[in-house]
């Protein structure tokens, strides 16, 4: 997809802060961040989002959680605890339509969110 914002960040075709890159994950901090630390965790892949995926995703799928898992030490934040979210589609708050996991830490989270 040409037109992604995300695709576009992983050609490096528009400059962002990345903390993670592997051959199938890509990972660069919020520019509107809404925590301390506030990631998005993206598949190299352009899926829409969640509801766009299939059985042929599920590995692709462990190993994104296990990025954010990864970051999350990385960034001292694993022992305070951290949130991993994702949105699908507009009700749900989604705005760029390419599958991302927002990884927040760094301060206190409320419950119910949103």
């Amino acid at each position: 997809m040409s037109e992604c914002l995300f695709c576009k960040f992983v050609k490096r075709e528009i400059p962002t802060q990345v903390v993670y890159e592997d051959e199938h994950a890509f990972a660069f901090r919020d520019i509107n961040p809404q925590a301390p630390t506030h990631i998005l965790v993206i598949p190299r892949l352009h899926i829409e989002n969640l509801a766009a995926m299939g059985t042929e995703h599920e590995t692709l799928m462990g190993h994104l959680l296990w990025v954010c898992a990864e970051i999350a030490r990385q960034e001292g934040i694993e022992s305070e605890g951290y949130r991993v979210v994702l949105n699908t589609n507009r009700a749900a708050g989604q705005s760029v339509y390419h599958l991302h996991f927002h990884l927040l830490g760094g301060r206190q989270m409320t419950w119910p969110p949103g």
